[in-house]
């Protein structure tokens, strides 16, 4: 309290007394004042809920909670009951006797399936005759050669005929999905090898390389986890999914938890099932059989009651004595495992909620190679090794705080790399014709709105009210400013093409448990770039940018991927008001499509490039550029997209060539992304050893003897003159401690100075690597320097400048096979 409500009443003013007065007189005017104001509270709430359904859930891996039927309510947060270890319990042989059955019926209703020939369409062009419900993708694959057919993980199918009526299957896999429309979408369908195709279809076979058939592989690895948990503790299985890498299952095993012995037993169980070879079998399930088949399991009971749409189908999957509701699909048979580790134990909760039944997560780890899982081993040592929060810490760059969570403290080493990025694309800028702006950070809803982000993406933005009941929002993009400001002039056709570039600071509401070191922050910044240009010119600005985006990544010492992700289920502009279809809307998206095929046909060459179908923007279609580090990880970092939306949204138009009013397509493109993301990746893809003309210690000065300090403070600072990050050691530590401490730090030049180094005017360059450049004048090493930083000359091409043969020994970054 600040001592106010001491003051007596008769030491008030005469003019206070009156406004306590007429505050007293009016408190009725208050009172319905915030009945207004809680009304208004109510309504922005149903606002920010989308009316009132359900808010988008932004975990990763969330359980679902959601379903075709009712959702699982707050009285099934506890199903448990009692528990104890039990091997090989009663429900395992009563559910095999129920799957029998059903399985009987199942085989004979295939047999009654029409038989038609069909035409199957490899990736080549080839063209391979079968059979339908009798020719499964594992026959095709044996047809081509035995080593394919043993290689092949999973099948893809793109179906353009169907014999017979295909049947619709509810998802029972316990988790969230955001598939509302997917279905328009054809991005075909991952078929198990051994289940028939059912109608003419082009089809694609999967190795591990794939990252779809990592996951099906690591989902069945799942399973052969399931089994050993229900066979050797008895346990009740909820849900067990592929994560990547590896995979997990979760079950309810009471109070009690999971042993380092469980683990190693689990896992030995796990080589046995492996060497039975047991195949997986696929079956079809109404929700009545489903009720029957898992009665002893209360989990698998709550998510076919709440999941399972009444009179609709679902499906499970056998392997060995396991049966578990599942979408699949699977590998043949347990036999194509050939390594299989259990990882770790810890702490869930039955969906997701921490008042709801325990449970406990199984890690596993498995692949088709022995050899995979030596060099996975030593890849996590050297992620963990890498790791860009402990590098940060331990070169000093940066460091977060719970005052401000997911906003980076940059310090200034880590400073000095982040402005530096921002002038190394400031100055392709500069060369490639764009121009920098400056816009707020603030904007009313009203222009998310126009935009369309509101619908698509307020569940993500930091929202706030004013005054005056105004609902703002802090900017998480740059893409609706960049608009008005195109919009606030006069336009030419002679003006166009716009470069627009934009620094400015960008804010995400990124879930807490989703904030993760530099990789995934609330604040940040990106070399976020906008161009405005004719229908004419579009081609040649794509190829401009793609162009920007290999200069870049070439400096940076990385390779890249590049895909077209075309329209998503819930796309701008292909509806109208009520529902039908906006023909003139899809014909944009069309047109945009093919125009991005044409450009990464001319620039990487057909073939070249992968398809990505429905993941574009909800305002255009993008080439996704996949990004390779050191280590092979792929990062998704730069981006091009087209725009035909928000130009209509805005009303954006330039005057032709014939006086007419043209509206312009809009590219949204950044090379670097996120600034922070970028660091991140960076730091982990140098290894802490940045490059010279990126790094934060370029030089240290190291002195022979005391008496030469003032000559070695006079070359740190000629160095730092000419705008290089220069230190100098002073200590009283020996000289080969003083080298060994820079090498630690990643210095990239040592500086010797000694008596002979001040008669010559000036060092003993040495590199961090070990290798000796020798003896050079300041002007010299000033130019070397120059020379480095002007060229971003990589730790691999050093050597080649280096005027001694020493210099040879400088390692090379090894660089990722895209």
């Amino acid at each position: 309290a600040c001592g106010c409500e001491q003051i007596s009443t008769t030491g008030c003013s005469g003019r206070a007394r009156e406004q306590r007065e007429g505050a007293m007189a009016s408190e009725q005017d208050v009172r319905a004042e915030l009945e207004e104001l809680e009304k208004r509270v109510a309504e922005l709430r149903l606002q920010l809920s989308d009316e009132g359904k359900t808010e988008k859930k932004r975990t990763e891996h969330a359980r679902m909670t959601t379903s075709a039927g009712k959702e699982i309510g707050e009285d099934e947060g506890h199903l448990g009951g009692d528990f104890e270890f039990k091997e090989n319990p009663e429900f395992i042989a009563k559910r095999l006797e129920i799957y029998e059955r059903i399985k009987a019926k199942r085989d004979e209703e295939l047999r009654q399936q029409p038989r038609e020939k069909i035409s199957i369409t490899l990736p080549d062009g080839a063209v391979v005759e079968g059979t339908s419900f009798e020719t499964s993708p594992l026959d095709v694959a044996s047809g081509i050669s035995a080593g394919l057919a043993n290689t092949v993980v999973v099948a893809k199918v793109f179906y353009s005929r169907r014999v017979g009526q295909a049947q619709q299957i509810s998802d029972s896999s316990g988790f969230e999905v955001e598939n509302e429309g997917a279905e328009e979408i054809n991005k075909g369908e991952l078929w198990d090898l051994v289940r028939p195709l059912e109608g003419d279809c082009k089809l694609e076979l999967l190795k591990f390389e794939d990252r779809e058939a990592k996951m099906v592989f690591w989902h069945s690895s799942a399973h052969i986890l399931g089994e050993c948990i229900e066979c050797k503790l008895g346990s009740h299985l909820t849900v067990g999914p592929p994560v990547d890498p590896g995979f997990y299952y979760d079950t309810y095993v009471g109070s009690e938890g999971i042993s380092d012995d469980l683990t190693k037993k689990l896992e030995t169980d796990a080589k046995r099932v492996i060497k039975e070879k047991q195949n997986f079998e696929r079956i079809v399930l109404t929700k009545d059989e489903a009720l029957e088949l898992f009665q002893d399991n209360p989990f698998k009971l709550s998510i076919v009651r709440n999941k399972i749409a009444d009179g609709s189908l679902t499906t499970a999957y056998r392997c060995g004595p396991l049966i578990d509701l599942c979408m699949g699909p699977h590998i043949p048979h347990t036999g194509k495992v050939k390594c299989f580790e259990v990882t770790k134990a810890s702490t869930a909760y039955w969906l997701g909620n921490v008042e709801n039944d325990p449970l406990q997560r199984i890690y596993g780890i498995s692949f088709p190679d022995k050899k995979m899982l030596k060099e996975h081993k030593e890849f996590l040592r050297q992620a963990a090794e890498n790791d860009h929060r402990k590098k940060g810490e331990q070169q000093k760059l940066f460091f977060f705080h719970p005052y401000s969570p997911g906003s980076a403290f940059f310090l200034p080493h880590g400073a000095r790399i982040y402005t530096t990025l921002l002038k190394f694309i400031r100055n392709q800028y500069f060369k490639r014709g764009y121009t920098e702006v400056v816009t707020p950070n603030i904007y009313n809803a009203k222009l998310w709105m126009q935009s369309g982000h509101w619908e698509h993406y307020r569940d993500d933005m930091f929202t706030f009210s004013d005054a005056d009941k105004n609902i703002f929002g802090l900017k998480p993009m740059n893409c609706p400013g960049h608009c008005l400001m195109f919009a606030h002039a006069r336009k030419s056709y002679r003006e166009l093409p716009v470069r627009m570039a934009d620094f400015g600071v960008l804010h995400r509401n990124e879930a807490s448990g989703a904030l993760s070191g530099l990789t995934r922050v609330r604040r940040f910044q990106q070399d976020d770039a906008h161009i405005f240009c004719t229908m004419e010119d579009l081609e040649n600005e794509l190829l401009g940018a793609l162009d920007f985006m290999r200069y870049v990544y070439t400096t940076l010492g990385m390779t890249y991927r590049l895909e077209r992700s075309t329209r998503p289920a819930k796309a701008c502009g292909i509806k109208k008001d009520d529902g039908s279809p906006d023909v003139e809307g899809i014909a944009l998206w069309d047109k945009a499509e093919s125009a991005l095929a044409s450009v990464l046909d001319q620039f990487a060459g057909p073939g070249n490039w992968r398809d990505n179908p429905g993941d574009g923007a909800f305002y255009g279609p993008k080439i996704d550029i996949k990004v390779f580090d050191s280590m092979r990880r792929v990062h998704q970092c730069a981006t091009v997209q087209l725009d035909f939306q928000n130009p209509i949204r805005f009303n954006l138009q330039f005057e032709n060539k014939n006086g007419e009013r043209e509206r312009p397509v809009m590219i949204h493109r950044a090379m670097l992304g996120s600034v922070e993301r970028m660091i991140a990746v960076l730091t982990e893809h140098y290894s802490g050893k940045w490059p010279f003309w990126l790094s934060p210690r370029q030089a240290t000065v190291i002195c022979v003897h005391p008496d030469h300090q003032e000559f070695a403070q006079s070359v740190r600072d000629k160095i730092h003159d000419a705008g290089f990050f220069c230190d100098i050691d002073l200590s009283t530590r020996t000289m080969k401690k003083q080298i060994a401490v820079a090498q630690e730090e990643q210095f990239n030049f040592m500086l010797i100075v000694g008596p002979k180094e001040r008669e010559h005017g000036g060092a003993d360059v040495r590199t961090r690597f070990g290798s000796r450049v020798g003896l050079q004048t300041v002007d010299e090493i000033i130019a070397l320097f120059t020379k480095l930083r002007d060229e971003h000359t990589s730790d691999a091409d050093l050597a080649n400048l280096m005027p001694s043969p020493d210099a040879a020994a400088a390692p090379k970054a090894p660089l990722a096979d895209a």
